[in-house]
């Protein structure tokens, strides 16, 4: 046997290996973006929120719950249906997990991992929640018949996904999201309120103002050494108020807020258990007014 030939399989093991680091190496963002479609991280026990319609819970972390408020706050910002919040949810979750993912499928971003290739906005733009939820909802309200169509096909005419039947395996969870955050049942949402940062009512006030516009009017009122601060959100309508309130539970842990009140209904900040919504009949309030307190 030539030396030449003695060499040629330690070249081919070789050019084996290459080729298999180069793979890896090159597949990694397919694998990452592959994983988060698929796969959302669960809830821990102890930072959650958590949505309780006709006896059936669905929970998310934190981070997933400041997320889907954000969409259901830009939904009543225009004045949609719970039905355009329920889409949008189902198609978050298959998406990205309801997570502002930085990464995805070639240049995807995002929660609803938009191309910016594909004419949904920068980078940046796409990296914004409020923008691309609005975004989203946008081509939504052009789809024919999208408020009486099925979920999942209305989510695939929006997305153009490869994966046209994935939305329909998270359609009845984001039903029962839609429904807590909407305002559509009331009292139905909680959050485990864990280690909360510093009181921050001009963060919340901002971030409620972005998502609801003019369907709510807030006001502040700073704390003193004897007084805690408080914001009132006045909402156009009860449902508005109530997935206001669900959008301030939502971001409690980001900002501070110890208690929620709508009407009569009062919703008190646990760090250790999902708080229900108690009845307080001597509080003077509308239905249409939330109080938030920090």
């Amino acid at each position: 046997m030539s030396p030449a030939t003695s060499r040629r399989p330690a070249i081919v093991m070789v050019t084996i290996v290459i080729v298999l680091v180069a793979l890896f190496v090159g597949g990694a963002g397919m694998l990452r973006w592959i994983s988060s479609q698929w796969s959302t991280p669960a809830p821990t026990p102890d930072v959650r929120c958590e949505a309780l319609v006709n006896a059936t819970t669905v929970d998310l972390t934190i981070e997933q719950a400041r997320n889907a408020s954000i969409i259901a706050g830009i939904a009543a910002q225009r004045g949609l249906v719970p039905r355009a919040v329920s889409i949008a949810l189902a198609t978050a979750f298959q998406e990205s997990g309801i997570r502002n993912l930085d990464y995805g499928d070639r240049d995807s971003l995002g929660m609803f991992q938009q191309r910016p290739s594909m004419g949904w906005g920068t980078p940046d733009q796409v990296m914004d929640p409020y923008y691309s939820t609005g975004k989203f909802f946008d081509v939504m309200v052009t789809v024919d018949d999208w408020q009486d169509s099925d979920i999942g096909d209305v989510a695939q005419e929006v997305q153009r996904s490869g994966f046209p039947d994935a939305y329909d395996q998270h359609v009845a969870q984001a039903r029962i999201l839609a429904s807590a955050l909407s305002g559509e049942t009331p009292a139905a949402w909680s959050c485990v309120v864990s280690d909360p940062a510093p009181a921050d009512p001009s963060h919340l006030m901002d971030a409620m103002d972005q998502a609801y516009g003019s369907s709510i009017d807030t006001t502040v009122i700073p704390g003193t050494s004897s007084t805690a601060a408080t914001m009132t959100v006045v909402a156009s309508s009860e449902a508005v108020a109530w997935s206001a309130a669900a959008f301030a539970q939502s971001w409690a842990t980001s900002v501070g807020v110890t208690s929620v009140q709508v009407g009569p209904s009062r919703w008190t900040a646990s760090s250790s258990v999902l708080s229900g919504w108690v009845a307080t009949p001597d509080a003077v309030g509308a239905p249409t007014v939330v109080t938030i307190t920090f």
